[in-house]
């Protein structure tokens, strides 16, 4: 829904593994020549990724073999494709828990990422959930909440940009489905290799933590279109036309905090607003073509913008029909949303769509379990929701029921673990 911001149209150590038959056998290992050699290929790829943009089209034989990197710059899952199964998890520390617990679990966490996301075992004791199947550009995201910071005695340690957030009219927020100490993002283009990794987090947790609250999410599967596009959502239209991409001037600036930021143990992180958002399909069907484009400010079709051109085309803002009227409505999402109208504002979405059932009542409870990326929620997030509160017409289609923000550090180096300069700083 919007040209990058929120909601739902976006415009705009020795490896221990699995003793079988008197030989050890890996994930890996049970790919075969043809899926190792993907492995390779898939390395590189996976390593770059694009922001929240459609993985590439590859044929789905090979979905499977690509390997994303744990041991990078940024924690993987930021800018890596969009993948086809989606996990969000918040996790509690139980009570007596406090930082030696908490850095323990991120030590048994990250080393539990690294091997699942190059196609291995989590060890002797694995479930065989993936067995079959390679790392499916698998990616483990790990990040700290407000309360994170108090449970362990880190106060002095916790960013300002992790205040939290203001309320805003839309906000129909449930608070055991809000918020928690610890938060987990699974990403994977294969269902198995999604759960594999959740149900794998879940028992590293232990006695140290408990699952506050879970959310289970989809996109299209990488290779289901002729050519690689944009995501579409459950209100079908195109969602994510106007993200920021790599190699953008300002997009660092955007996205990531800098290595001279404070607080220092932030550097190369991302702050991670996550929300669910539940969309009245019901309501929305009931519209004509026409005006659910009207809605969004751009085509269902192709994603290009009412006043011409293709996806692409920039808006023009001012152009008028024939009658004088504006070709973008003043309350279109697309129009509200757009950087140069929000003082530069500006956020990485990489949503993922959820369907938990039909209600009694026969609405289904769908939508968009909306995760997006800046370097300031202050300077990203919250002035587009503020804008977006004052007038977009899409907001009668959509409610947002759950909300969270997570302090995401930058990616572990080669011997560390996610988050140990705040842990052992």
């Amino acid at each position: 829904m919007a040209e990058q911001s929120l909601p739902v149209v976006a415009e705009d150590a020795a490896t221990e593994e699995r003793p079988a038959s008197g030989q050890d056998i890996s994930r890996r290992a049970l790919l075969g020549t043809a899926g190792a050699t993907g492995l390779v290929l898939g390395a590189a790829g996976g390593a770059v990724g694009y922001a929240a943009a459609p993985a590439a089209a590859t044929p789905l034989t090979s979905v499977g073999s690509t390997e994303v990197m744990f041991h990078v710059k940024h924690q993987p899952g930021i800018t890596d494709g969009l993948q086809a199964r989606g996990h969000l998890v918040a996790f509690d520390l139980a009570a007596g828990a406090g930082r030696k617990e908490a850095a323990a679990l991120l030590r048994r966490w990250s080393e539990t990422a690294r091997r699942l996301m190059a196609g291995e075992t989590t060890g002797p004791h694995d479930t065989d959930v993936a067995r079959d199947a390679g790392p499916s550009s698998l990616t483990l995201t790990f990040g700290f909440g407000h309360s994170f910071f108090s449970r362990t005695g880190l106060q002095k340690q916790r960013p300002v940009a992790l205040d939290p957030l203001p309320d805003f009219s839309s906000d129909q927020l449930d608070k055991a489905r809000s918020n928690g100490d610890l938060w987990v993002q699974i990403g994977a283009d294969d269902a198995l290799v999604a759960f594999h990794a959740l149900r794998a987090v879940q028992k590293d947790a232990g006695s140290a933590a408990k699952v506050r609250w879970q959310m289970n999410g989809f996109n299209r599967t990488p290779g289901a279109t002729a050519h690689p596009m944009t995501a579409r959502n459950l209100m079908g239209q195109l969602d994510g036309t106007r993200n920021p991409k790599p190699g953008e001037p300002d997009f660092d600036q955007r996205v990531f905090v800098p290595e001279s930021g404070t607080p220092a143990w932030m550097a190369n992180g991302s702050y991670a607003v996550v929300r669910r958002i539940r969309m009245l399909l019901d309501d929305w069907e009931k519209l004509s073509l026409g005006t659910q484009e009207a809605v969004i400010g751009r085509r269902k079709a192709n994603g290009a913008a009412l006043s011409g051109g293709t996806e692409t085309t920039p808006m023009d803002l001012e152009k008028t029909d024939a009658k004088g009227d504006l070709l973008v409505p003043v309350n279109a999402h697309a129009r509200i949303t757009r950087p140069d109208q929000n003082g530069g504002a500006a956020i990485l979405r990489r949503p993922f769509s959820y369907h938990d059932g039909i209600d009694a009542d026969g609405t289904p409870d769908a939508g968009l379990l909306f995760v997006c990326w800046q370097a300031d929620p202050l300077r990203g997030f919250v002035p587009l929701q503020r804008k977006l509160d004052r007038g977009d017409a899409l907001s009668q289609y959509i409610r947002h029921e759950s909300s969270g923000l997570f302090a995401v550090p930058g990616g572990a180096a080669e011997g560390e673990y996610v988050g140990q300069r705040l842990l052992e700083g």
